[in-house]
């Protein structure tokens, strides 16, 4: 945090929503609640509503503090606030945890009140399209109309593209970060890899790991270790370890030598004890079932075409995992379709996590954007 800048606070709220949710997988939610934040304040005629869509393993918490202790704010914080991009000065910001997750919103991890017991495993599949429909939910409750603008990187990206497509009267701008209108073979083999090692991981237990009062920590370790080296750049990891030891000596066995193995342990074990792995399960199911195109026989374009807002894509030239030429692809469907876009490839070295980082480009970028929303 900025020395200059207060410490605000913010309290998650919740919308209990008593109407079912059809779902593309063929199953519905009698009823589900959502966890959300808000920063900056409504206008009267509730024009200037902004929603962040978060990605893979993040939530609602995407600027400021809950408490005065703590140590980090929200995950989007440097882009959040007054006179940042999304200038909280002139917008009203939602951010919620999107159904599925662990951080209250209905999940996994919560109580399905049919039965009494905790959904676990049978909690059903849910698609990008699954949560667009109920964040228009939590948007009637809000009695918010129209978003000026939905955001999001990554998994969020894809969710910004969802509401265009789905909702095209109901948005007025959409930005998409660092994004992809469907993931390569490769992306879902990562996410096949991640899932293969905590579903066979021995504490698993078919899922009803919390009956038993264990966690499988080892496959959702393996799982946070093998996503989080390919958020991150080839440069980025050489900058920031090398082939550094961590002890200056090679110890000639199989536990950690060099600094880039303990950096890895130590995220897959914060990683483990804030996730939950039914989550992060369902979360890469998302990921993978996401592709607009698909109704339009592969052409995006067509997807397109019932859209009412301006685009804003931005990639980043490190990120191989959600590389630049996928979101030409966005960019040239768009284009094709006849709608406003504009397109920013930023220089970075951080790889896919650079769409988190306050990059000076980048943050220009988004803030020219924002300013000429109305």
């Amino acid at each position: 945090m900025n020395a200059q800048e207060p410490m605000n606070l913010v309290t998650p709220q919740v919308y209990n929503s008593v109407a079912p949710l059809h779902l593309a997988c063929g199953q519905e939610l009698a009823q589900y609640q959502l966890v959300y934040e808000t920063y900056g304040t409504l206008n009267a005629d509730k024009s200037n509503a902004i929603l962040v869509c978060h990605a893979l393993t993040a939530n609602h918490h995407s600027a400021d503090y809950h408490t005065h202790s703590d140590k980090k704010p929200g995950w989007w914080h440097q882009f959040i606030g007054k006179n940042k991009p999304v200038d909280t000065n002139k917008f009203f910001v939602v951010s919620l945890n999107n159904l599925g997750g662990c951080k209250g919103s209905t999940g996994p991890n919560t109580v399905d009140k049919k039965t009494g017991n905790e959904f676990g495993p049978d909690f059903p599949i849910i698609t990008v399209n699954d949560w667009v429909n109920s964040q228009k939910l939590l948007a009637d409750y809000l009695e918010i109309d129209t978003w000026a603008c939905v955001a999001g990187g990554s998994l969020g990206g894809m969710q910004a593209l969802q509401w265009a497509i789905s909702y095209p009267s109901k948005i007025k701008n959409s930005i998409v970060v660092a994004s992809a209108a469907k993931l390569s073979a490769q992306n879902i083999a990562f996410n096949e890899v991640a899932r293969q090692a905590i579903i066979t991981d021995p504490d698993f237990h078919d899922g009803r790991y919390n009956n038993f009062g264990v966690v499988p920590k080892r496959g959702l370790s393996i799982a946070r270790m093998l996503g989080h080296i390919t958020y991150l750049s080839d440069d980025s990891m050489r900058q920031k370890f090398g082939r550094d030891l961590r002890e200056g000596k090679l110890h000639f066995g199989y536990d950690v030598d060099f600094q880039v193995e303990s950096y890895l342990r130590y995220q897959a074990q914060a990683f483990v004890e804030r996730f939950d792995a039914n989550t992060y399960l369902l979360m890469t199911k998302a990921l993978d079932y996401f592709d607009p195109a698909q109704e339009y026989n592969g052409d995006l374009s067509k997807a397109f075409k019932k859209t009412k807002s301006k685009f804003l894509v931005i990639s980043f030239t490190s990120d191989w995992r959600f590389s630049s030429s996928k979101s030409h692809e966005i960019v040239k469907s768009l284009v094709k379709a006849k709608k406003n876009v504009s397109y920013s490839e930023i220089e970075a070295d951080q790889g896919h996590d650079a769409f988190l980082m306050p990059i000076p480009n980048y943050l220009d970028v988004l803030k020219n954007f924002m300013d000429n929303i109305t």
